[in-house]
């Protein structure tokens, strides 16, 4: 089958270990399930990846790609969702990891996962739409729904404009009556954020015209001080990244002195997937898809995601 490969780490240079080709068929295995992948989607965890930090160099190759929707053994459409549930060790809690990591992943015609971790694909949705469901728009759900604990009317902060986790926050948040803030470096991008819903767009690091209930943080180190700074008293920074490095310094005497909360956040159930799923259907809210590539040319659209020339997601299709 065709697929696309991490063959080799590098830090410095990640799409240097791509190899785009074929690859052996999954093999069958006892509670999993062959899906035909119609629809893929990348996210930057791909990248992470071949940089060594979310794959050990010992479990190479590996086939890269946690999002995808497609067709099971039984012809049913499905949308995979990429949270594996690891053997249990004897006297250790249960360990997780993403596909891609320990098992192949999803950019290839064909993804062997465990039956359990499937969620029927409604027909309302496409299957370019359910592909981009399972890592960023499932974090955002999951920050936004399980862990900011906020009101419809809220005040809140969305640090980064154009990645598929901050134009799902836009999107779901802007929905549900928060008045959504955002920073973005790019004023194309910040206008789009505006079309989807946004009160307001600013450059990073602008002073908002009011306190925030919450801000959404996935840079880390470049807007930590701004993100910290733009909450109420008792407001909560919810992170789900740190593209730019960790936090340093933590300001940690302005979040004791204002009862700041900072919550950590990893993508989400399998349940909360189909809650969103269910979302999608009842309200007519769509992934922001920037564009569609075959499987063939995925190193264009790694290249375009590396360098942040896109707003929303990259989708592959075999």
């Amino acid at each position: 089958m065709f697929a696309i490969t991490a063959a080799r780490i590098s830090f410095d240079d990640p799409l240097s270990g791509l190899e785009v080709g074929e690859r052996p068929d999954p093999e069958p295995r006892e509670g999993w399930t062959t899906v035909q992948v119609r629809a893929a989607a990348l996210n930057h965890h791909d990248i992470w990846s071949l940089r060594g930090v979310a794959l050990q160099e010992d479990r190479l190759p590996m086939i890269l790609g946690g999002d995808a929707a497609g067709i099971d053994e039984d012809g049913n459409e499905v949308i995979v969702h990429s949270v594996i549930t690891e053997p249990a060790v004897p006297g250790k809690s249960p360990r997780f990891s993403l596909l891609s990591e320990i098992h192949d992943g999803t950019l290839a015609e064909k993804v062997l996962v465990p039956r359990e971790n499937l969620v029927p694909k409604p027909p309302e949705l496409s299957f370019e739409e359910a592909a981009c469901l399972p890592t960023a728009w499932l974090t955002a759900y999951s920050m936004l729904f399980g862990k900011a604990d906020l009101r419809p009317g809220s005040t809140v902060l969305v640090q980064g404009a154009g990645g598929g986790v901050s134009v799902a926050l836009i999107t779901l948040a802007a929905r549900v009556g928060h008045r959504v803030y955002v920073t973005g470096r790019d004023e194309t991008k910040r206008a789009k954020a505006l079309e989807l819903g946004a009160y307001a767009a600013l450059p990073p690091g602008e002073r908002l015209p009011e306190k925030v209930d919450v801000v959404f943080d996935s840079v880390g180190q470049a807007t930590w001080k701004h993100s910290i700074r733009a909450l109420k008293p008792g407001g909560a920074i919810v992170t789900c990244g740190a593209t730019s490095g960790d936090a340093s310094p933590a300001e940690l005497s302005r979040v004791f002195f204002l009862q700041l909360r900072v919550l950590g956040s990893t993508m989400g159930t399998k349940e909360e997937l189909a809650a969103l799923t269910e979302m999608c259907v009842r309200t007519g809210i769509r992934p922001a898809i920037d564009r569609v590539l075959p499987l063939k040319e995925a190193v264009e659209g790694f290249r375009a995601m590396e360098e942040g020339r896109l707003f929303g997601k990259i989708v592959l299709t075999p």
